[in-house]
């Protein structure tokens, strides 16, 4: 009997440490991703229709003559270096659309890491829960809906969702990939992601 038993603790302590070792391989694949990854982020003043439509309105701007930056040459690793002295005309430009519809807030815009939840990118393109590095874009008190998209690798302008593919084959390994290309293949792994990188998250904040 004492043997039997032996054997099945044995068993439960395998297959755990499988799934422990399999869990941890796939935050390990997350991290290097998120670590490969720059975002834009845009936060509204508020989410009245007029707010939201100005957001979209500095969004449109600031990736159209922004166009240098957004280019995918800038990468997570060198975002705070080639971004930084970008940021007075990048600013310059949302004020300016700012006023130009009427409006006198203030617009901030840093390059800084931020966290985000696991988040479908152009319905295929799944990011993991964690912090990321971004450029951030906050219009007044940065209380409304926000947009987001991929500054790196290029994603966030249209003529760039065709070699989206294309794209990712450039920057990501075939592990990193299967990652962030599958669909509810790894369901129960991003939210176990997630949970572990939200409570990091609130821990970092305390």
């Amino acid at each position: 009997m004492q043997k039997y038993k032996n054997l099945t603790i044995g068993i439960i302590l395998g297959i755990t440490f499988l799934l422990i070792w399999n869990i941890a391989a796939f935050a390990d694949g997350c991290e290097s991703i998120r670590s490969e990854v720059l975002r834009l982020h845009i936060l509204a003043n508020s989410d009245s229709e007029e707010d939201q439509t100005l957001k979209l309105k500095i969004r449109d701007t600031l990736l159209a003559e922004g166009s240098a930056i957004f280019d995918g040459t800038v990468t997570a690793e060198d975002a705070v270096e080639k971004i930084t002295p970008e940021i007075p005309y990048l600013q310059s430009i949302a004020e300016s659309v700012v006023k130009e519809n009427g409006f006198n807030y203030s617009v901030s815009i840093t390059v800084c890491e931020e966290y985000f939840d696991t988040r479908i990118y152009n319905g295929e393109v799944i990011l993991p829960a964690g912090k990321y590095m971004a450029l951030k874009v906050i219009i007044g008190s940065g209380q409304g809906q926000n947009w987001w998209c991929v500054m790196f690798p290029s994603l966030c302008l249209p003529a760039a969702e065709a070699t989206d593919k294309e794209a990712l084959d450039s920057i990501f390994s075939e592990q990193e990939e299967d990652i962030i290309l599958s669909t509810d293949k790894y369901t129960v792994k991003f939210k176990i992601v997630e949970w572990i990188e939200k409570c990091k998250n609130k821990i970092d904040n305390r």
